[in-house]
């Protein structure tokens, strides 16, 4: 799941400073969302486009579509997204030698998106910095029949000072290259290839890759105390030598990160502080705010060709 880097690696980070770098020259959310978009156009090629892959991995990963059928049941040991249900993470990220208070909410929605053809499971997440609202996002993943879960797109908003500044979204087809990426792969051992999770290009340059570090590992969170422990390294191109580290349980799924390597811009660690069933009145409050996200989200380029509204899980 995202932190401040980004839900699965260090992507959006820069969307987030060009956000609120275009408040001040923006007016109404139509023209923001175009200057957001406008502005990334200007800036520099695609960092993917020269980054050298190791020995045996492939620099995208490419999905089959008759792979894939009720997708949005995510089962994965690893990684298991049951509607309804609800992570809940503190921390505190490094900023300028600062620490500052963190905290994210990760909740399974019961809504479904229809992505090039594939069903996906709506993710909504708030991300809290210093006890102050600023990102919400959706993310859209799916299971395929060998169990892998892929990533296939999300849409961020930033907001600040109480308020909505502006968003950016991608997914697998739109832009044209967007392509989806593997997030938990079905039998994750040591030693394999780093698997991309998802790639956008120019403006989005969303090239997150992940790989496996550790098993076998022990934690201890708030949460709970878990054995089996499977610890995942994400990067990216445009942040070399800087990664995050996902600590994932079986059975329960990300219980907490932590990064090795370069700093980069910030640093984050989150451990889980909770996760439990969210009530019927609880859940259809998320999915409000989730299909709230959905409409704002529609009017940002890339424009919705195959876009298909958000339903409820038949």
């Amino acid at each position: 799941m995202r932190t401040r880097y980004n839900r699965f690696g260090m992507g959006l980070a820069p969307i987030a400073k060009l956000l609120r770098a275009l408040l001040v020259a923006s007016v109404g959310l139509g023209l923001l969302g175009a200057a957001a978009v406008a502005a990334g156009k200007k800036a520099k090629a695609d960092p993917a486009a020269d980054t050298p892959i190791e020995q045996g991995a492939k620099k995208f990963e490419e999905l089959d579509l008759k792979e894939f059928d009720r997708s949005e049941n995510i089962d994965n040991p690893w990684l298991p997204l049951k509607p309804g249900m609800q992570w809940v993470f503190e921390g505190y990220t490094e900023e300028e030698g600062k620490r500052i208070p963190h905290r994210l909410v990760f909740s399974v929605t019961d809504l479904v998106k229809k992505i090039g053809g594939v069903r996906s499971r709506v993710i909504f997440d708030a991300d809290y910095s210093n006890g102050v609202l600023v990102e919400k996002e959706l993310t859209f993943f799916a299971q395929d029949k060998g169990g892998n879960v892929w990533h296939l797109g999300q849409y961020v908003e930033v907001h600040e000072e109480g308020g909505f500044v502006g968003g950016q979204i991608w997914h697998f087809g739109n832009p044209d290259g967007a392509k989806a990426g593997i997030v938990m792969p079905a039998n994750p051992q040591p030693g394999t290839p780093s698997f991309s999770q998802g790639y956008a290009p120019a403006p989005y340059n969303w090239t997150d890759r992940g790989r496996v570090h550790k098993m076998g590992q022990k934690i201890k969170v708030p949460a709970g105390s878990y054995e089996d422990v499977l610890i995942m390294d994400e990067f990216d191109a445009s942040n070399p030598g800087v990664f995050q580290l996902k600590y994932y349980a079986r059975g329960v799924g990300n219980v907490a990160v932590g990064h090795r390597g370069k700093k980069g811009d910030s640093a984050e660690v989150l451990n889980l502080v909770k996760v439990h069933q969210l009530s019927p009145d609880e859940l259809a409050k998320t999915r409000a705010l989730a299909l709230e996200l959905e409409k704002r989200g529609s009017m940002y380029p890339p424009s919705p060709i195959e876009h298909v509204p958000l339903a409820k899980t038949p």
